[in-house]
């Protein structure tokens, strides 16, 4: 029973949470590459971090705008981490490995 509750939320949250985590991941990739090998400066690659941080937000919903995207998209890294780890922990005890 409580596995079935981890994967049945784990599938309906991950098509919410997979695009905001790529955007965050690939444009803080995209960011340190292109200052550190790349050779841009902090403004030229300045627009990755505005779209790292959920900066971009703000114009919708003011000062806050960036630190909910920041904490709503923490928390869902977090639950998928989660219920991943649980779920395989638990395929793994039962032999499913």
């Amino acid at each position: 029973m409580k596995t079935l509750f981890l994967r049945r939320w784990h599938a309906g949250l991950a098509p919410v949470v997979l695009l905001p985590l790529a955007v965050t991941v690939s444009t803080g990739m995209a960011y340190r590459l292109l200052r550190d090998w790349g050779g841009l400066g902090r403004d030229q690659a300045h627009v990755l971090m505005v779209l790292h941080e959920g900066e971009w937000l703000n114009r919708w919903f003011g000062s806050s705008g960036e630190t909910v995207y920041v904490l709503l998209n923490g928390l869902g890294l977090l639950w998928m981490l989660v219920s991943g780890g649980a779920m395989a922990l638990n395929r793994l005890r039962r032999g499913g490995g």
